[in-house]
Formats: structure tokens, sequence, C-alpha cells
């Protein structure tokens, strides 16, 4: 589970940048895979939101893939210059088969910034389509913070708690993306 936050660094956003590259490879891989985490909360906010850190993990992309789309999704991940990259996880025995792709790109001002996907084999998810891609379901993303996530403490997922605990779908809900009051 996430440590809590600092509310004094409430208001901070993500670089423009990060958000960019994410979006770029997601668009290549959006009818291939299935998003969890942070970029799933992502899409399921109202578009245009601002991106608050606090808000939604932005700093990997968890991917969920149907086992018919895997050689797929990692041809074009290798096309787009991913490599994989060895984990402590990458031993376990697990059902959704865990692996880590990495992207270094060098940024304008010779700085890097490195994309990372997580990256799981699962067939059985429930899913909801919305802003143009599919997301595990809110409800089971949630119980994915017990095992799969660690940052349970984001704005996204603390409003979803409420709102589903109230009987109201967080699907484009305000509160996935804004500063709790």
């Amino acid at each position: 589970m996430g440590a809590p936050h600092n509310i004094k660094r409430y208001g901070e956003v993500w670089p423009e940048f990060r958000i960019q590259h994410g979006l770029e490879i997601l668009e290549k891989l959006k009818n291939k895979v299935i998003l969890s985490g942070g970029w799933a909360w992502h899409f399921m906010s109202e578009i245009g939101h601002t991106e608050y850190k606090h808000a939604h993990d932005h700093k990997d992309i968890d991917v969920f893939v149907n086992k018919e789309n895997v050689a797929e999704v990692v041809m074009i991940l290798q096309q787009e210059g991913f490599q994989k990259v060895w984990t402590r996880y990458d031993h376990l025995p697990s059902e959704e088969n865990f692996r880590r792709y990495e992207k270094t790109i060098e940024r304008e001002n010779e700085k890097f910034h490195r994309i990372t996907i997580d990256f799981f084999e699962r067939n059985d998810l429930e899913t909801v389509e919305t802003n143009g891609f599919t997301v595990v379901r809110s409800d089971i993303l949630l119980s994915f913070y017990r095992n799969i996530h660690s940052s349970d403490k984001c704005w996204a997922v603390m409003a979803a708690k409420d709102l589903l605990e109230k009987g109201i779908d967080p699907v484009g809900h305000p509160r996935l993306s804004e500063i709790p009051k």
C-alpha cells in the first residue's frame, strides 16, 4: 500500500512530456491492451482534466494483455524501441505472467526520460470502454491495490471507493481528478 500523501504538495502536476510519451505508446497499443492502474483512472476521468500528480499515478503504464495478443504487443513494443527489463518479480510464479518493458528517451535538454510498461497476461478481466480505451472495470481495479498496484492513496482510488460505496459509477465522474476537499 502507498504511503500517505504530503498534502502540502497537492496541486503539483505531471510534466507534459511524461503524459505525451505515455499517450503515444498507448495509442499504438490501444486495441490490444487493457489499461490498469493510474492510466486506467486517467481514461476514466473527464476529458481535459488537470494531470495532478496525486490524482493518477503516471510513473509507469500498467497493462493487461489477452494471451492471444501477447506476441503482437511485444512486437509493437520492440518496434517502438522498448526492451525487456528483468525484475525481481520475473521468477515468481503468478497467473499474470508479469514482465516489464522500458524505453529511454533523450529530451531536448540532454536529460533522459524512461517510459516503463508493466505487462500482465490475463484473459478473464471485466472491462469498460472509456474515452477510446479499454480499462479494467473500476471495482475490479480497486481490488488490485492489494497485490498488483501500490498507489492506493491517489485521489482517483479514494474517490472511486467512496463513489462505489454510494452506488455511483465513477467512470467520468469529476472527483477522479480533482483535489479532495
